[in-house]
């Protein structure tokens, strides 16, 4: 599944529509290169989920925890285990808990997801900074089903 959108409110539109099914142990995987729109993408998230906080990038923190909304988002930038890997991290932990989990740059911590998960690719367009192309990747039935929805 693919969307244009031409800028950052359609894409947190499309985000905050996806979160509104979201559940429970849900994990989404934001590919894109840096100022593709994985944080933009996130806030909508957010707003679906009810959060109204200031959303940023955990770039420095790795983990962004909120808990203020219908279900709690872990947001995880793990750019910085490039060299490291995660699994001293206890991701399973989030994955395996009562929030959704969103990782940027999960190419990192490839050995540490689930068998299950939607990866969103974003890319951004070489004539129009605003533009972006959002392609849905369901890794599993529950994510197949769950962008049916869009």
């Amino acid at each position: 599944m693919e969307f244009v959108v031409e800028n950052e409110k359609q894409t947190q539109a499309i985000a905050q529509k996806l979160a509104l099914g979201l559940q429970a142990g849900d994990v989404i995987l934001l590919d894109g290169d840096l100022g593709a729109g994985k944080t933009t993408f996130t806030k909508g998230l957010a707003l679906g989920l009810d959060i109204h906080k200031n959303i940023k990038s955990p770039t420095f923190t790795l983990i962004r925890e909120y808990h203020t909304g219908r279900l709690p988002l872990y947001h995880m930038d793990v750019y910085r285990l490039e060299e490291t890997g995660g699994q001293d991290l206890g991701l399973e932990e989030y994955f395996d808990g009562d929030g959704v989990s969103v990782v940027e740059w999960s190419q990192f911590v490839s050995d540490e997801l689930p068998a299950e998960y939607l990866v969103i690719h974003l890319k951004k367009d070489e004539h129009d900074d605003n533009k972006r192309t959002l392609i849905f990747e369901p890794h599993g039935a529950r994510y197949q089903s769950l962008i049916e929805t869009l």
